[in-house]
């Protein structure tokens, strides 16, 4: 194999793939990169055979050829060469990979790329274009609300579910859901309805960058994997086998009160309380006040007490449709659903202390959060 690339490619293509290399494996190969010249480019791919991450960079190719070289030696050998020209030649009865560029010669040792365990390729013709500006926003939208306790698998996956021009978004993990809706510019050609590990999503999001570039989404039958391909990065997943709970009985129907306020002012509250709130159990009260008159604006009072920090409170105005509460919530969960919300002003619903709060945002109903509350002590 000879072939030579741009550095500032190299780079991009190895920051993408390295995130699906496996730190602690017992394989060997599976710390590797695997590089191959693949129709006139350069192929990269990593795997921890849950996940897979195959990236496409421009090459000039003089001798066809793979091998597979350590991740990490090999990206931050790349990282810091000179932005130029860097030629790689693998000498195959040694499995040692010349890395030259300017001034550095370097020969990393490789594993044979035999022993790299086959990623698949996917069939076109049955994939789901995906709009990717709205996709990413609703990748991050619901991710950080998925769970990260590996006894209950299914919630440290993503619901997505397509029908016909319908793609909806859920993660749960036991005290808070988001759910987020986007309709899809061209129907799909069959249903969809299957578990993605959060983590794969995540990726996908960063894979994406903000180009306008159509992620497309094909899930196999009966392989237990779902596949991305955006421009020329392509992911493939494990899928998480189980049952999604049915998250539509979660969803309170009605509520007692609803409270209006910028988005802007309460994440900042938000931010406020949780300095002191995260000694505790990230408990902070919300005391939502209807105005006592009509030149009084109503109020919500967001309170955080840590019995070695101190205290704070902030009072942000607020429109309150309704009757008043006191409720208390988990701050670290409403700042991160804050952090997403893209409108303005949001709506809390609520309808009592021991009741879920619904975060909307105002003038989008594509997106809705449900949050559980905490006990107010």
């Amino acid at each position: 194999m000879k072939v030579t690339v741009l550095q500032e490619n190299l780079a991009r293509g190895l920051s993408v793939v390295s995130r699906a290399v496996s730190p602690r494996s017992t394989l060997p190969v599976l710390s590797n990169i695997l590089i191959a010249t693949d129709e006139g480019r350069l192929r990269l791919s990593a795997t921890n055979l849950e996940l897979g991450i195959t990236c496409w960079i421009a090459a000039r190719i003089d001798e066809e050829g793979s091998t597979t070289v350590p991740a990490r030696t090999f990206a931050d050998l790349v990282n810091t060469l000179p932005g130029d020209q860097v030629q790689l030649s693998l000498d195959v009865k040694t499995q040692s990979l010349h890395v030259k560029s300017g001034a550095s010669n370097n020969d990393i040792k490789c594993i044979d790329a035999q022993e790299f365990p086959p990623l698949p390729t996917p069939e076109m013709k049955d994939a789901v274009p995906l709009n990717v500006a709205d996709f990413k926003e609703m990748i991050q939208q619901v991710v950080f609300a998925a769970s990260t306790d590996e006894a209950r698998p299914v919630l440290m996956g993503v619901l997505v579910n397509v029908d016909k021009d319908n793609l909806t978004l859920v993660a749960a993990d036991g005290f808070r859901l988001s759910v987020r809706k986007a309709q899809l510019s061209t129907p799909a050609p069959h249903p969809v309805n299957v578990i993605v590990p959060a983590r794969a999503l995540s990726e996908l999001a960063r894979a994406a960058g903000d180009g306008e570039e159509p992620i497309y989404m094909v899930v196999p039958k009966n392989r237990g994997q779902a596949l991305f391909r955006v421009k020329d990065v392509e992911i493939v997943s494990q899928l998480i086998d189980g049952a999604f709970p049915d998250y539509q009985q979660i969803i309170p129907r009605s509520y007692k009160s609803r409270t209006l306020v910028s988005t802007a002012s309460l994440l900042k509250a938000c931010k406020q309380a949780e300095i002191f709130a995260r000694e505790g159990s990230n408990v902070a009260r919300f005391d939502i006040k209807q105005s006592s008159g009509d030149l009084q604006p109503s109020e919500v009072e967001i309170s955080a007490v840590s019995e070695e920090t101190g205290r704070n409170e902030t009072i942000v105005e607020a429109t309150v449709d309704g009757s008043g509460v006191l409720i208390a919530f988990n701050v670290k969960f409403l700042r991160e659903v804050l952090e997403v919300v893209k409108t303005p002003n949001v709506a809390l619903e609520t309808s009592a202390p021991n009741a879920p709060g619904v975060i909307k945002p105002v003038g989008d109903d594509k997106f809705l959060h449900v949050i559980m509350p905490m006990h107010l002590g």
